[in-house]
């Protein structure tokens, strides 16, 4: 087979260690191959790097485990060309796999081009995707604590977030500040709506009488006080990511053109796409790289082109061992086994003379006679 690079770097990472596998080309016209260990310090690392250079490596590949490659990849990616692997396009080449290490495995398929990298953006969008995917974890963590919030108070038998569109509204905020201080009549909490909410002061009278306590004050006090810390977060960090999207100020502006895109998620597809659309072949392949493509399309019940391969192969494997086979899309008949058989039989012969036909040589009763055949009594 032939070899299309020269020197390269088969890498397989680990926690606390990295195996490197460097083939280059032999004294006598074959391939030479040294696998070294290194651990996964920065120190360390730098030593793997001046390793490969010494040994004139143009390209390395590392295998994608968790977030164990990103060292590496990062160390690497100034000096030379670096590829993150897909380990399922691995496994998909045949080969030696049980019998040859990791890294070495990653060199041979890498020198023989039978590899395709995944997409690693550059760092400014890496840096711009990890705070936007701060952001969606702050904003669950935000979810959660006025979950714990109404919670509590369903423990207390206060009813205000059937009253209230939000407990994190000023209305309801400023409620609950009044009831962790002490102040627990109904009618003047519900006095201290504001806005619209005033409209709603009999109900919300209703609804603030319950069994408020001391020890709900104490908890509302704590899971407050954390949704304080986590909305101050978001604030700075949607401040942050604003500042680190103006270079793609012109791509975040045409996304919100999109009936339904604000901001945030023009940020998001930013962050996610790297806005170099130049990666990917087709829309079909954007769309499977956002994760809102299925792996194999099917409509209704339709089968899809490799299911009717499928079942084109197993006609063919089939085909004159007693079996009918119409095409790709005709039902498949296999003959009967014997205790199934008797089974029909006895089935048949048992609805003799109740007006069915048992094969295509007995035919209707009435068939030559012009009149319908009377319905059997049960």
């Amino acid at each position: 087979m032939e070899v299309l690079f020269d020197r390269v770097a088969g890498l397989d990472v680990g926690k606390a260690s990295v195996s490197v596998c460097v083939r280059t080309p032999g004294a006598r016209g074959g391939r030479r191959s040294e696998t070294r260990t290194f651990k996964t310090t920065t120190g360390s690392l730098r030593v793997m790097r001046d390793w490969l250079l010494e040994a004139g490596v143009t390209i390395a590949a590392i295998e994608s485990t968790s977030t164990y490659w990103k060292a590496p990849f990062y160390c690497l990616e100034e000096v030379m060309e670096v590829w993150l692997l897909n380990a399922a396009h691995m496994k998909a080449v045949p080969g030696r796999k049980t019998d040859v290490r990791d890294a070495e495995w990653i060199a041979q398929l890498l020198e023989h081009g039978l590899l395709r990298p995944s997409m690693v953006p550059p760092p400014a969008i890496r840096q711009l995707r990890m705070l936007t995917r701060y952001r969606v974890q702050l904003m669950g963590d935000r979810t959660r604590e006025a979950i714990r919030v109404e919670m509590m108070l369903e423990d207390a038998s206060i009813k205000l977030s059937s009253v209230a569109s939000s407990l994190t509204t000023v209305s309801a905020r400023a409620m609950l500040a009044a009831m962790i201080e002490g102040e627990w009549d109904p009618l003047a909490l519900a006095d201290l709506a504001k806005g619209r909410m005033r409209s709603k002061i009999p109900d919300l009278a209703q609804a603030l009488e319950g069994n408020f306590d001391d020890h709900h004050a104490q908890m509302a006090r704590a899971i407050l006080g954390r949704l304080d810390l986590v909305e101050q977060s978001l604030v700075e960090l949607d401040a942050v990511i604003a500042a680190k999207c103006e270079p793609w100020r012109h791509e975040i502006d045409l996304l919100q053109t999109i009936p339904g895109e604000g901001e945030k998620v023009a940020q998001v597809i930013v962050a996610e796409t790297g806005a170099d659309m130049s990666r990917f072949p087709s829309a079909g392949h954007l769309a499977a790289w956002a994760g809102v493509a299925p792996g194999i399309p099917r409509v209704g019940r339709k089968a899809n082109p490799h299911e009717q391969a499928a079942r084109q192969q197993v006609a063919d494997r089939h085909a004159g061992r007693g079996r009918r086979f119409g095409g790709a899309d005709a039902p498949v008949e296999l003959p009967l086994s014997p205790a199934r058989a008797d089974r029909e039989a006895t089935r048949h012969r048992s609805r003799a003379g109740r007006g069915r036909a048992l094969d295509s040589g007995v035919g209707l009763a009435h068939a030559d006679q012009g009149r319908a055949l009377s319905r059997p009594w049960r």
